[in-house]
C-alpha cells in the first residue's frame, strides 16, 4: 500500500518541507510540499538525495571495532551495542581517572544541528564530563555571528534575519544563498525572493570576489579583495558618520556607544580603503547614501566575511551599520524571530574568553576553543592533553584547517570513539564507530534553524520507517553512555526524557503555547503534517534583548580594539600574490554529501577556479595539473580557467579530499577530489574570535615539474 510521509528536508538551514511516497521500505518519490508555509513546495536536488542516504549500502547499520593488522592495514568488525557502549565508557573514565577530565577531547560536527536528537541528549552524556576540550564546526563557520550577539543583543543565539520579502535594499556580503539556500538564515526559494524584491524596484548589491550564482542575479556585483571586507564596511560607517546621515531612529531610545564608534573610524575613509579593497571611493560613498536613504535596507555576511582573519569584526561592524541606519528591527530591514520552541530565554547566553587553550592561548567561546587548535592539544605532551577523543556528525580531517596535521595527530591518541554512521576520513581513525539510525528513521523537529527563519513557522513530523529493534538513535547512545559514565562515577544518571516530549513542552509553554491562541503542542503539530504558520517577522525591541540593561551596547571594547588590528594590517602597500577563497555548490554541504550519486553527477566541481590572467601570467592552461602551495602545505589541483573570479584570486570547494586510504565512501573516493584544508592554515585565525579564516589564504601555483 502506498504511503504520503511529510518532512522536513535536514540537509541544509532551508528545512524545506517535503512529500515521500513510500511502499512498505521502499521509497517511491520526495517532492517538495506545496502547503509547507515557509517553503511553499521548493526544493533543490538534496532533497531527492535523502533516498540514497537512507538506502546507501556504505551507511553503517551496527557497531563496529576497528582491529589492527600488520603493516600499519585494519578491518571493522560488527560488535554487539553492549560491548561496543561498555568498551566506550571504560576508556572515557579510565583517561578520566588516569590524566583528569581534560584528558578528554570532544568534537561535534556541524550536521549535530541539523538533527534535534543530538541537540537535546548530548548533555546526557558530557554533563559528567566537563572537559575544556570541547571543538566543534561553530569555529571554522559561524562564531564571529555568535559573539556579535552575545556582545549587542545579550544572547549567542540572538541573530537579525533578514527581512526580505518586504525590503528594498539588500547588500549582501561574502553570502551565496543561491547555492547555500541561506545560512544563518533560513530561506528556502530564495531565488523567487530576490526576483520578487527585484520586481517590486528593491535592489539586491552583492560583495564577492566571486561572481557567484547569486551575484549573476544581482543588481550590482562588486567585486572585493578577500579579507578586506572589513575595511570596506568601516569605511561605509565612516562615510555614514562622517556625512551626517546614520540615523538609528527608535533605536536611540535604548543604543548606546555609537559616538564612540564615529570617532574610532574616523580614519578609515572610503580613499583609504579603495586603496585595498579594490572597490573605489566613490562607489563605497554610494552604496553608503543608497543604504541610508533606503526605506527599508539589509545589510548581511556570511562564510565569505565570517571565515577570514577580521571574521569577527565584520560580522560586529555588519549589525553597526544595520543600527546606525535605524534598519534593525525594522519591517524590511533586519528582524528577530519569535519560534515556537523559544531556546533563548530557555538557554545560557553563552560566554567569550573564560578559559584559554593550553598549547596557544586561544580563548573558549561557549565552553568550546577553536577547531584549529585540535592537533596541537593532542600531540602536545603536558598536562591536559588529550588522549581520548569523541568525535559527533564529524569529519574535521577535511573541514578543519591544516586536516593534515589533525589526520596525523588522531593515530597518536589512547583511544577514539566516533557517534557517525560512516568510515570517513577521521572516523577511520577512531577504534569504535557508534552509527546512529537513518534520518528518515527518526522523527525531527528542526529546534536550531525555526530561530534563523525568515518567517515564523512550526512543523513536527514522524519517523518515516521505523528503526529495527536493534538499533539505536543518536539519542539513546548518548543516553546509553551517560548512564555507564554516571554509574562509573557514582552518580545517578539523568531521568530519560525523549527529544519530542522536550519539544511538546517547549511547545506548549512557548510563545505560541497553551496560553495563546495558536495553543500549540505536539498533537496539534501532529495534526498539521506540512506545519502551521505562525506569521511574519514582527519588531521586537528593547523586550527581546537579554542583555542586564536591555540595551545594546554598540561600543564592544573588544571589536574597538580590534579596529587597531584592521589599521595596521592595511596600513601599507598592498600585498601581492594570489588569495585562496572557498566555493559552494548546491548539491553539496558537507563532506559526506559526496557518497550520493544524485549529487555528485555533472561536470566536475572540485577543480581550481583560476582567472585567464592568472593563468597567462603562471604558464598554465585550463585543464592543466598544477600545485597549490601555502604556509602549511600543499595538493595537486586540476586548473578550471574562469572570469568569475576577479584576478588574483583562486577557488577551491570545501569537502573533498576523500583519497586517504581506509576511507568506505564508495561514490566519494571515485570523486575524491583534494582537501582545501590541506592547504588552509591552522595559525590563520580571526584574532578577535579565534575562528579559523579560511578564505583569503596565501597560495602560490606553480606547474607540477
Amino acid at each position: 500500500m502506498t504511503q504520503t510521509h511529510y518532512r522536513a528536508c535536514h540537509l541544509c538551514e532551508a528545512i524545506c518541507g517535503l512529500k515521500i511516497e513510500t511502499r512498505g521500505e521502499e521509497i517511491l518519490s520526495i517532492k517538495g510540499d506545496p502547503d509547507d508555509p515557509l517553503s511553499r513546495g521548493h526544493i533543490c536536488p538534496k532533497a531527492v538525495a535523502l533516498q540514497d542516504i537512507h538506502e546507501d549500502p556504505d551507511r553503517l547499520r551496527y557497531p563496529v571495532k576497528r582491529v589492527d593488522g600488520e603493516n600499519g592495514q585494519h578491518s571493522w568488525v560488527e560488535i554487539s551495542w553492549d560491548e561496543a557502549l561498555d568498551t566506550t565508557a571504560e576508556a572515557l573514565m579510565r583517561s578520566y581517572r588516569e590524566h583528569g577530565v581534560d584528558s578528554i577531547g570532544v568534537y561535534l560536527g556541524n550536521p549535530s544541528v541539523h538533527n534535534y536528537g543530538m541537540l537535546t541528549h548530548q548533555n546526557y552524556l558530557f554533563r559528567w564530563l566537563r572537559s575544556k576540550n570541547r571543538f566543534s564546526a561553530t569555529s571554522v563557520d559561524q562564531l564571529p555571528h555568535h559573539l556579535t550577539s552575545l556582545w549587542l543583543f545579550g544572547h549567542k543565539s540572538l541573530f537579525p534575519i533578514p527581512d526580505i520579502d518586504r525590503s528594498e535594499y539588500f547588500l549582501m556580503l561574502g553570502a551565496n544563498p543561491l547555492a547555500s539556500n541561506g545560512s544563518i538564515w533560513t530561506v528556502p526559494d530564495v531565488k523567487k525572493r530576490i526576483k520578487d524584491m527585484k520586481a517590486r524596484g528593491g535592489k539586491l548589491i552583492v560583495v564577492d570576489p566571486r561572481r557567484t550564482e547569486t551575484a549573476e542575479l544581482a543588481s550590482e556585483h562588486l567585486s572585493i579583495v578577500p579579507g578586506s571586507d572589513a575595511l570596506f564596511l568601516a569605511a561605509m560607517l565612516n562615510t555614514l558618520f562622517e556625512d551626517g546621515i546614520a540615523d538609528p531612529g527608535k533605536l536611540s531610545a535604548f543604543t548606546t556607544g555609537l559616538d564612540e564608534i564615529a570617532a574610532a573610524v574616523a580614519t578609515f575613509t572610503p580613499e583609504h580603503a579603495a586603496q585595498h579593497c579594490g572597490i573605489d571611493a566613490p562607489t563605497i560613498r554610494r552604496i553608503a547614501k543608497d543604504f541610508a536613504d533606503s526605506g527599508a535596507a539589509i545589510c548581511y555576511g556570511r562564510m565569505g566575511v565570517s571565515t577570514q582573519i577580521f571574521g569577527g569584526l565584520c560580522q560586529w561592524l555588519i549589525q553597526i551599520i544595520n543600527i546606525a541606519t535605524g534598519n534593525l528591527d525594522k519591517v524590511g530591514g533586519s528582524l528577530f524571530t519569535l519560534p515556537a520552541v523559544d531556546q533563548v530565554p530557555r538557554t545560557g547566553p553563552g560566554g567569550f574568553d573564560r578559559h584559554r587553550s593550553r598549547v596557544r592561548n586561544l580563548p573558549e567561546f561557549d565552553r568550546e576553543l577553536p577547531a584549529a587548535a585540535m592537533a596541537e592539544e593532542i600531540t602536545t605532551p603536558g598536562e591536559g592533553q588529550i588522549r581520548v577523543m569523541f568525535t559527533g556528525a564529524g569529519n574535521p580531517v577535511l573541514s578543519t584547517p591544516n586536516g593534515r596535521a589533525l589526520d596525523d595527530a588522531l593515530p597518536q591518541l589512547d583511544f577514539m570513539v566516533s557517534l557517525d554512521p560512516y568510515i570517513n576520513e577521521t572516523t577511520r581513525h577512531a577504534h569504535i564507530i557508534l552509527p546512529p539510525t537513518s534520518p528518515l528513521e527518526h522523527d525531527h523537529y528542526d529546534i536550531a534553524f525555526h530561530i534563523n527563519a525568515m518567517r515564523n513557522t512550526s512543523r513536527y513530523n514522524p519517523p518515516v520507517f521505523e528503526p529495527a529493534s536493534d538499533k539505536l538513535h543518536d539519542w539513546e547512545i548518548f543516553t546509553a553512555l551517560g548512564e555507564r559514565v554516571a554509574r562509573a562515577l557514582g552518580e545517578e544518571p539523568k531521568e530519560l526524557v525523549a527529544p519530542h516530549e522536550m519539544i511538546d513542552v517547549g511547545l506548549q509553554f512557548g510563545p505560541y503555547g497553551k496560553d495563546s491562541e495558536h495553543d500549540l503542542s505536539l498533537e496539534k503539530l501532529k495534526d498539521n503534517p506540512s506545519g502551521i504558520d505562525l506569521g511574519e517577522l514582527q519588531p521586537m525591541l528593547p523586550d527581546r534583548l537579554m542583555t542586564a540593561d536591555k540595551q545594546i551596547h554598540c561600543a564592544a571594547p573588544p571589536a574597538l580594539a580590534d579596529l587597531d588590528r584592521l589599521a595596521s594590517t592595511f596600513g601599507g602597500t598592498p600585498a601581492d600574490g594570489l588569495l585562496l577563497i572557498g566555493r559552494r555548490h548546491v548539491r553539496s554541504n558537507n563532506s559526506w554529501m559526496h557518497n550520493y550519486h544524485r549529487l555528485v553527477k555533472g561536470k566536475p566541481r572540485d577543480q581550481l577556479m583560476v582567472h585567464p590572467e592568472d593563468l597567462s601570467a603562471h604558464a598554465l592552461k585550463d585543464g592543466d595539473q598544477a600545485l597549490l602551495q601555502s604556509r602549511s602545505g600543499e595538493v595537486t589541483v586540476t586548473l578550471l580557467a574562469s572570469d568569475e573570479v576577479m584576478p588574483g584570486v583562486v577557488s577551491l570547494p570545501h569537502g573533498y579530499g576523500h583519497n586517504r586510504q581506509g576511507v568506505r565512501m564508495n561514490t566519494a573516493s571515485a570523486n575524491a577530489g583534494v582537501s582545501c584544508n590541506d592547504v588552509t592554515d591552522a595559525a590563520y585565525l580571526d584574532e578577535l574570535s579565534g575562528n579559523a579564516a579560511i578564505n583569503g589564504v596565501p597560495v602560490k601555483l606553480s606547474a607540477i615539474a
